[in-house]
């Protein structure tokens, strides 16, 4: 992967000459002309270039920038509403120009003003907020359907494997990591102004934990939203069902990855996953008690049942109830090696025989009026997507 460094850094160059010249000088010229220039061989390089700008961290694509920990301008530029920045070729001069105007004119002004108004055309520069809420599925659905774009979520499953390995190789627990694989699949459900699931398609059995993870998310955040959370509360369901069963990479893996019917022994060890995965999560990062309490519930029944069992009769956590859900439609959905994928409408009905049971009946009801209502999308992992409307199909 090539050094995005470079172009930032000019970047923020042109925007500090802005505020040290008048307008006219040639000195402002020069660094702005430098600066598009290096980002010429960024996107030659890359393609195309994606930055997020979160809680002083610089993320380019999947990548955190350790480098540009706590970089002045990721802040400034996120104070004006300028959280994602995306340059999409063919990015003209008169494209770059004034965006950097615009970004100095809003930066020199006091705070509190308007932040910069979000910019998505299909190429050229693109930036604005990375928003987990903000209008209803049933609003966003409504509108016409935009071109589909083809687009692989194909790094996000890598940086989720990525996720697996350092905490099965017992070390820090990257939160930062985490929130922006979450905070992309957030940008898939919002592409093109309308919502949709994108739900992956395996491409390898290997990758089932994986991509199971990304999709539990994915129903999660529209679970969230269809129910009216905001924002913030939106992200922590996405980070809590991506990191659901981040237990299992403590499980052996013969075990794991066994197709058969499992022994009586290996049954208890399959079901240590919940509390290691609390375990794991308490003990490598601090804030994260919703992670660890869906972790540990999200095998817990409604009924009472389920594992780990309950010292005292208790209600699992809302968020438990809402992931394990998501949870179960989605493994029931998925081909894996032992049986085919379960057709739609059969999933959907096991769920329903459950309900009262093993599930919440408020939040079946909710799930599935949320399928009905959102446009939805099955990605294969590494190829272009394939759009459908209304109920979730495979291609």
């Amino acid at each position: 992967m090539s050094d995005p460094i470079p172009f930032l850094t000019s970047l923020s160059q042109a925007l500090a000459t802005m505020g040290l010249y008048t307008e006219g000088h040639p000195a402002r010229g020069r660094a702005l002309r430098a600066s598009y220039q290096t980002l010429a061989p960024l996107l030659e390089k890359e393609g195309d270039a994606r930055f997020s700008f979160l809680s002083g961290e610089v993320v380019f694509g999947n990548r955190v920038l350790r480098e540009l920990k706590e970089w002045e301008w990721s802040r400034r530029l996120a104070s004006i509403g300028v959280e994602r920045l995306e340059f999409i070729p063919p990015v003209s001069w008169d494209e770059y120009e004034r965006f950097i105007q615009q970004a100095y004119e809003q930066l020199r002004r006091e705070q509190g003003v308007t932040p910069l108004e979000p910019h998505h055309a299909p190429t050229g520069v693109r930036y604005g907020r990375v928003a987990l809420g903000g209008e209803s599925l049933e609003e966003l659905a409504e509108r016409p359907a935009a071109t589909a774009v083809p687009y692989s979520l194909a790094e996000e499953i890598e940086a989720v494997q990525w996720l697996h390995d350092e905490a099965a190789a017992n070390k820090e627990l990257p939160l930062i990591e985490t929130e922006t694989v979450v905070r992309s699949l957030a940008l898939a459900m919002h592409q093109q102004g309308q919502v949709v699931l994108p739900l992956l398609l395996l491409k390898e059995f290997d990758q089932y934990t994986t991509t199971h993870s990304c999709n539990v998310s994915v129903l999660a955040m529209g679970m969230g939203e269809y129910l009216g959370f905001a924002p913030r509360e939106v992200k922590a369901l996405g980070v809590a069902a991506l990191l659901h069963d981040i237990g299992k990479v403590k499980l052996p893996s013969e075990v794991l990855r066994k197709t058969g019917t499992y022994t009586a022994e290996e049954r208890k060890i399959v079901e240590q996953h919940p509390v290691e995965g609390a375990r794991l999560i308490l003990t490598r990062h601090r804030n994260m008690d919703l992670a660890a309490v869906v972790a540990y519930e999200h095998h817990m029944r409604y009924d009472g049942g389920g594992y780990p069992a309950r010292v005292f009769p208790r209600e699992a956590h809302f968020a438990s109830r809402l992931v394990q859900v998501c949870d179960v439609y989605d493994a029931l959905v998925s081909r894996r090696p032992y049986r085919d994928a379960f057709p739609l409408d059969r999933a959907l009905g096991i769920l329903e025989e459950d309900t009262g049971s093993m599930f919440d009946p408020e939040l079946v009801l909710a799930f599935t009026t949320m399928l009905h209502h959102a446009r939805s999308k099955w990605v294969s992992i590494a190829e272009p997507t394939v759009e459908v409307t209304g109920m979730l199909v495979p291609n």
